[in-house]
C-alpha cells in the first residue's frame, strides 16, 4: 500500500501525448510510481496491480467528449471484476480544444463511475490545447500544474486544477491549422484531402 499506479488510457499509448504527461506526473512524484498502456495489457493484470496501490492515476485524451475506447472497456471489466482494495482515482486528462471545461463530459463520466463502485475520487487535472501545448514556449504551464497535481496526490490533500495556453481563440484556430496542414503535409495530403469525410478510407497519393 501507499502506492501509485499510472494508467494511460490512450488508444495509441507508446507515441501519445498521454505518455508524456505520464512521464512528467512521474518525474514530479516524490515516490516511486508505476505505469501501465490500458490498451497493452490483460484487464485482471491491471486489477491485480491495483490491489497494491493506494492512488491511482488515469492519463487520458478526450475522444468524442468522453473516455477512449480502451479506458471505457478497461473499466467495465473493473466494473464486473474489482480488487478487493478500492484505490483513490485521480484523473489527468487533455484535449484538443483550448478550452479545458471541454473535459468536464468525461470527468462526470468517471466521477459516476466512482461513485457506483466505490471508489473515492482524488484529483482532477483538465488540460486544454493538449495536442500543442508541450511543443510551445507554454509548456511550463503545463509542467507547473501538473507538479501541483503530484503534490495535492502526495500529500492526499486533493483537488481540481486546469491549464490552457493563454491564446484567443482566433490565435488558437490560426495556429492549429498551421499545425494539422503541416502533419498532412509530412504525409503527403493536402488540406483538401484532410477535410474530406472519406479521408481515413483513402491512402496517401504516391510520391
Amino acid at each position: 500500500m501507499g502506492e501509485l499506479l499510472i494508467l494511460n488510457g490512450s488508444p495509441r499509448a507508446p507515441r501519445s501525448n498521454s505518455r508524456q504527461y505520464a512521464l512528467l506526473f512521474a518525474k514530479s512524484y516524490p515516490q516511486a510510481v508505476e505505469t501501465f498502456a490500458v490498451g497493452q495489457c490483460r484487464p485482471w493484470d491491471l486489477c491485480r496491480a491495483m490491489e497494491d496501490c493506494s492512488d491511482l492515476l488515469l492519463v487520458f485524451p478526450l475522444y468524442a467528449d468522453g473516455l477512449p475506447s480502451p479506458l471505457m472497456g478497461f473499466l467495465q471489466e473493473l466494473e464486473k471484476d474489482p480488487p478487493h482494495n478500492r484505490p483513490v482515482i485521480s484523473i489527468l486528462i487533455n484535449c484538443g480544444f483550448l478550452e479545458p471545461e471541454q473535459n468536464d463530459t468525461a470527468i462526470r463520466i468517471l466521477r459516476r463511475f466512482c461513485q457506483k463502485n466505490g471508489y473515492p475520487l482524488g484529483s482532477i487535472l483538465k488540460i486544454g490545447g493538449g495536442e500543442a501545448i508541450l511543443s510551445t514556449p507554454f509548456r511550463f504551464l503545463a509542467k507547473r500544474e501538473i507538479r501541483q497535481l503530484a503534490k495535492s496526490i502526495h500529500r492526499r490533500s486533493y483537488g481540481t486544477f486546469q491549464v490552457t495556453m493563454p491564446l484567443s481563440k482566433q490565435m488558437f484556430l490560426r495556429a492549429s491549422s498551421r499545425y494539422w496542414e503541416n502533419c498532412g503535409k509530412r504525409n503527403g495530403l493536402t488540406r483538401e484531402q484532410m477535410s474530406a469525410p472519406q479521408i481515413e478510407n483513402e491512402s496517401p497519393p504516391p510520391q
